[in-house]
């Protein structure tokens, strides 16, 4: 009774996280070249180029190892990273004990350092609609999907740990 796992009784919308009409990794890969192509028709920097790039680079770095390290914590509870695979379990270790999204966080963070790094507002610019379908369209989503699935632990969880930070 205690068990979360759903039965086997949920239509084909209740069985992943993310049908795939909008995939994370290319919501951010669509906004990278959003933004150099905003660059390339408004050429215009983020701050002066010896502030932003190691700024840049240490925030690509970090977002690197955010990434790297939530994967990890994925693989080591056994559960798929992809959406559009069925979640096994709630992850809290690692970087998930202090944001529930850490690898869209790590995404965030990359294109961030990357229009640092290069010092592209056009970068800059295009994160914000990238954020705003993340933030009202596919984590709302997911959190439902894990709500339906693992109500007595995602909610404790939801309610103890930020979206973002």
């Amino acid at each position: 009774m205690g068990d979360d796992r759903p039965r086997g009784d949920e239509s084909p919308e209740e069985e992943v996280a993310n049908l795939g009409l909008v995939r994370p990794p290319l919501v951010y890969l669509g906004a990278i070249v959003l933004g150099l192509a905003i660059q390339f028709v408004w050429p215009m920097h983020v701050a002066p180029a010896p502030l932003a790039v190691p700024i840049g680079a240490v925030l690509a770095l970090v977002a690197v190892a955010v990434f790297r390290s939530a994967v990890r914590n994925f693989g080591a509870a056994g559960t798929p990273v992809p959406g559009n695979q069925p979640t096994t379990t709630i992850v809290r270790a690692g970087p998930y004990r202090f944001s529930r999204n850490p690898i869209y966080l790590a995404f965030s963070l990359f294109q961030l350092g990357l229009a640092l790094c290069v010092n592209s507002l056009g970068l800059l610019i295009a994160l914000v609609p990238a954020i705003a379908l993340m933030s009202f369209v596919v984590i709302p989503r997911e959190e439902r999907y894990l709500e339906a699935r693992f109500p007595s632990q995602y909610m404790p969880y939801k309610a103890s740990v930020r979206r973002w930070l």
